[in-house]
């Protein structure tokens, strides 16, 4: 049996290639793909062969933000039977380390995640017609009206759950709060969702793009600023030593973090969700407002959560999806995805 597969061979060269397939052992699951969605991370493989230090070093099969159907299950695997659509949690930590241990396996030692060239040999990803899975990877979408295209969404979401979880762990309880995000690409989005659903006061939220900031408006945002135009709006909330409670920084650019920090009110917290190389803190101000400066990675049972969210329409994930074309066509999506004045969250669908 074969499958397509969607494969970058270096810098700006992804090819559409076919491999066999087996079947699926003890544990194992049989996924028919039937949506992913076009990441950061993925980008950034595509049109600079890597990120930071994390470099492409052999051919790989991108994506992890997936979702489908299972088409056969092997031995002992009860939790998904034939004909289940299912999202698929790209994490595959070790169990065994020290982290894993401590319940913190978004650290594991030994991580394996879905399309990721952290490690070499690299983890292949979930851009292919068949994949075969570990059956603790898949979660279950029950509402029949809620797409696999949604379900792929499932894997941003808890990157930001898992946000919004380590803001509660430092300053508490969110409801109620006066909170801006700065950058409203797809974590932005959907962290605005995520915070709406929690229940806080005020969301402000900046961005570059007025096409990103109407997303943010449909996810939930109270106001928007385009910080090309009209950075002045955002400066008046730092009267008075700052304004918000909360920030969550979503782009990890250096003036965003430091009109953040301008922002928010002595005693606040900033919760890092961008990534990126070394950019310039204002530590200064840090210092003499008392700030808190949180960092998030990932997710741990915040997937499964996210699913749940999805599935019951708790959280509508399909403001963010722009689009979705076969796989057969990454290279005009990926082109498309990249371009942030008219798309969000670029996804392809498999067969």
């Amino acid at each position: 049996m074969k499958t397509r597969v969607c494969r970058l061979h270096a810098k700006g060269d992804i090819r559409i290639e076919e491999i066999e397939i087996g079947e699926p052992g003890p544990g194992e699951v049989l996924v028919a793909m039937g949506a992913g969605g076009i990441c950061g991370s993925d980008l950034h493989y595509y049109q600079d062969g890597g990120f930071g230090p994390i470099r492409v070093r052999e051919p790989i099969i991108l994506g992890h933000e997936v979702a489908g159907t299972v088409r056969a299950v092997g031995e002992g695997v009860e939790q998904v039977a034939i004909g289940d659509r299912v999202a698929v949690n790209p994490s595959r930590p070790c169990n065994a380390c020290r982290y894993c241990r401590e319940g913190l396996q978004q650290h594991c030692l030994a991580m394996r995640f879905f399309g990721s060239a952290l490690r070499y040999p690299h983890e292949q990803g979930g851009f292919r017609d068949l994949m075969i899975v570990s059956d603790f990877q898949c979660e279950k979408i029950a509402n029949p009206e809620v797409s696999l295209g949604e379900a792929a969404c499932a894997e941003p979401l808890a990157v930001c759950l898992h946000a919004l979880n380590r803001a509660i762990q430092v300053a508490g309880a969110l409801q109620g709060i006066s909170v801006l995000v700065t950058g409203a690409g797809p974590i932005g989005a959907l962290t605005v969702a995520a915070l709406r659903h929690a229940g806080v006061g005020q969301i402000v939220v900046t961005d570059l793009q007025d096409a990103a900031l109407a997303v943010a408006r449909a996810m939930g945002a109270d106001v928007t600023i385009n910080m090309t135009h009209e950075p002045e709006r955002l400066d008046a909330y730092g009267a008075d030593k700052g304004t918000f409670d909360m920030v969550f920084e979503c782009s990890a650019a250096g003036p965003a973090i430091r009109g953040a920090v301008n922002a928010i009110r002595p005693q606040g917290t900033l919760v890092e969700v961008g990534v990126a190389g070394d950019v310039t803190v204002p530590l200064n101000l840090l210092v003499g407002k008392e700030i808190a400066f949180v960092g998030t990675h990932r997710f741990v049972g915040e997937y499964a959560q996210a699913v749940g969210l999805i599935d019951r329409r708790q959280i509508d994930v399909r403001p963010i999806i722009t689009g979705s074309v076969d796989l057969a066509d990454a290279v005009e999506a990926f082109k498309v995805a990249a371009d942030r004045t008219q798309c969000t969250k670029m996804q392809l669908t498999m067969r």
